[in-house]
């Protein structure tokens, strides 16, 4: 039985990433599908989105979601984020937007051998501190960095806006329970690692795989945020605070989606992620390919082609020998 609605596109026919709208949040809500868009109805009535459109659909409480807009948003390649109240935690899934693995081979390979990790660890933090060379610290001497460098923004933030500033201070199930600025750092960090999440499984790439945390699956999701919090979460978070409004939840995701809504942010996470993994090496690729390249692994030539019925000779042999 043929279902109603547009056909599944073709990965070719779908925008890129770095194309799409960073995120859309909606709580209270009954989100269902009319044709390649998703409709969006509460008491106000009711709103098309198109699911192409979209990176990453952040669903809070309230919402019901059927079946077949899963299903649309899954072949437009969509991430989807089940958020709690004030939108701290988050479950996300998705599928790429590419039918390679290059990323994914790459990330493995470089995560699972030390001095590849050590590598891609130090590229990470060398973005924080463009004008250092850190070639030769260790993790530790990173780390210490790092934190250094984070509470000196802190800091600075907090003169900039008044906001007071003791530490960062929060419990995820307790979201009132801290103060305003730390309150509106959950909320500004949820959206950054919504977003992350979408940008590295639209490249094919693992979300646990992580080069500097590590043993979660969401590590990898967490390294990307990083790079950009300090331009992004903590000015809005501080901002955010000094403003006091009613909903701090709220307004400060309506803060991260004004910051980000250039897509300058995605395009620069896809091509960070690019260069990370692939050492500048074919990272100048816009995208990955979306060809379907199945092939099959041999140790002596690499890959050889799949859908080939191999050992017809040995077949033929035998024949000939009975």
């Amino acid at each position: 039985m043929m279902l109603p609605g547009a056909e599944k596109p073709e990965l070719p026919e779908l925008p890129p990433v770095r194309e799409r709208i960073s995120f859309l949040y909606l709580e209270r809500c009954v989100i269902n599908r009319a044709d390649s868009a998703i409709t969006v109805t509460d008491e106000h009535g009711i709103v098309h989105v198109p699911a192409a459109a979209l990176s990453v659909l952040v669903l809070g409480p309230g919402t019901t979601i059927t079946h077949r807009a899963i299903e649309l948003l899954g072949d437009a390649g969509a991430t989807v984020i089940w958020v709690g109240e004030h939108g701290v935690r988050y479950y996300a899934s998705g599928q790429p937007l590419t039918h390679s693995s290059r990323l994914l081979m790459a990330q493995a390979r470089a995560v699972t051998n030390t001095r590849a990790r050590l590598a891609v660890a130090r590229a990470m933090y060398q973005m924080r501190f463009p004008s250092e060379d850190v070639s030769h610290y260790t993790m530790q001497q990173l780390r210490g960095r790092e934190g250094a460098r984070i509470r000196a923004v802190y800091r600075q933030a907090s003169a900039e806006t008044g906001v007071t500033w003791d530490g960062r201070d929060y419990l995820p199930e307790d979201f009132a329970g801290s103060d305003a600025v730390n309150m509106a750092l959950s909320a500004a960090n949820a959206c950054l690692y919504g977003i992350a999440h979408s940008v590295i499984i639209a490249l094919g790439c693992s979300p646990g795989l992580g080069f500097v945390h590590n043993g979660h699956d969401k590590s990898f999701v967490y390294d990307v945020a990083d790079l950009y919090k300090t331009e992004i979460s903590i000015p809005i978070a501080f901002r955010i605070a000094a403003q006091k409004p009613d909903d701090i939840g709220a307004a400060t995701r309506l803060a991260v989606r004004d910051a980000v809504t250039d897509g300058q942010l995605m395009d620069r996470m896809a091509s960070d992620i690019r260069n990370l993994l692939l050492g500048g090496v074919g990272a100048e690729t816009d995208e990955e390919t979306t060809d379907d390249n199945l092939d099959l692994w041999d140790e002596k030539v690499g890959a050889v082609s799949s859908g080939v019925s191999y050992g017809k000779d040995e077949d033929e042999d035998r024949r000939d020998e009975e």
